[in-house]
């Protein structure tokens, strides 16, 4: 059982170099536990922090189609207000990928209640936060992932879900430089 369970967590967060790309960015994995793990990744991006705040909530232009359930990233929207959803649009119904819990723009703070993908169905606690500073003319962005109270083959997992979330830093990244997420 655990086995097939993490080739299915594997699959889902497509684990590996043909998924994740080459040159993938890569953050820290910052622990692992018996019942969770802590992500951080940060990235420079130029622009102005209000301009990265606003993209954020422009997902469906920069999210890769590939990590979701539609297989379309246009299929998803998220309202940066609190309760706002990070919604997907599916045929005949949805998913909800995160609710927003803070939503402090002024501060370049936003923080999301966010088990995503498989995390959802091992019913985990996963906070996804964003905070945006101005730096060099520009914008870092920190976003850190922490996920708790999961099972251990879950566990194994942080580096791929890192991967995923690197690669979707990297797009939004490109996204708000060029108007574009594809390099």
């Amino acid at each position: 059982m655990r086995r097939t369970k993490a080739a299915a967590v594997a699959a889902l967060f497509c684990i590996g170099p043909v998924c994740m790309g080459p040159g993938a960015a890569s953050a820290e994995v910052l622990d692992t536990g018996p019942q969770g793990f802590r992500l951080k990744a940060m990235r420079q991006i130029a622009a102005p922090p209000g301009r990265v705040y606003e993209a954020l909530g422009e997902i469906g232009r920069w999210w890769d189609g590939a990590h979701s359930y539609s297989g379309k990233a246009e299929n998803m929207s998220v309202r940066l207000e609190p309760g706002g959803c990070w919604c997907e649009a599916l045929p005949g119904g949805g998913v909800r990928h995160g609710t927003v819990i803070l939503a402090w723009p002024e501060q370049g703070m936003l923080r999301l209640d966010a088990p995503l993908g498989p995390l959802q169905d091992e019913g985990v606690s996963a906070v996804l936060s964003f905070q945006l500073r101005a730096k060099d003319g520009g914008t870092e962005l920190t976003a850190a992932y922490h996920v708790g109270g999961a099972r251990d083959f879950i566990l194994k997992a942080a580096p791929a879900v890192d991967g995923v979330l690197n690669a979707a830093w990297d797009r939004l990244t490109r996204y708000v430089e060029t108007g574009t997420p594809e390099p």
